[in-house]
């Protein structure tokens, strides 16, 4: 049995198929999914998505949003989302470096929230990448 996994952002599909297995970051921990899975609605955290197709792992970064999961279906609704095969390694570690050191410097409360977001996303984009070219998913 599958799962059928829609991931959508505002300007495009990126994923729709079926997958074994999902783990997902949300804002209260990792969870993975399975076939006949509890039906739930919760909110996604920045962060990588891990994905078993056909025995092979892929992953995403995803940008925040939600996950609702139903008779063996996940809609995932993003502002943003990446497969691991089109994120460009080197420009995505060059932006983390930099986000790691704005965020060394920011000061001020709001400029605090604003570099720790930044650097969350730029975080997940090599992530997702290391993910996949590895040969075992690990946290």
């Amino acid at each position: 049995m599958a799962l059928k996994l829609r991931v959508m952002a505002p300007n495009r599909v990126v994923w729709n198929s079926e997958v074994q297995e999902i783990i997902l970051s949300t804002n209260s921990g990792q969870i993975g999914v399975l076939p006949n899975h509890a039906p739930l609605l919760t909110a996604l955290d920045i962060g990588v998505a891990k994905i078993r197709r056909n025995e092979q792992w892929s992953a995403m970064a995803l940008m925040g949003g939600f996950a609702m999961i139903e008779k063996n279906q996940i809609i995932i609704l993003v502002d943003e989302a990446e497969k691991a095969t089109e994120i460009d390694y080197q420009e995505a570690q060059e932006t983390f470096q930099k986000t790691k050191s704005d965020l060394a410097r920011a000061g001020g409360r709001k400029r605090i929230i604003e570099a720790n977001l930044a650097f969350k996303r730029a975080k997940a984009r090599p992530e997702a990448v290391n993910t996949t070219t590895s040969s075992k998913i690990s946290d």
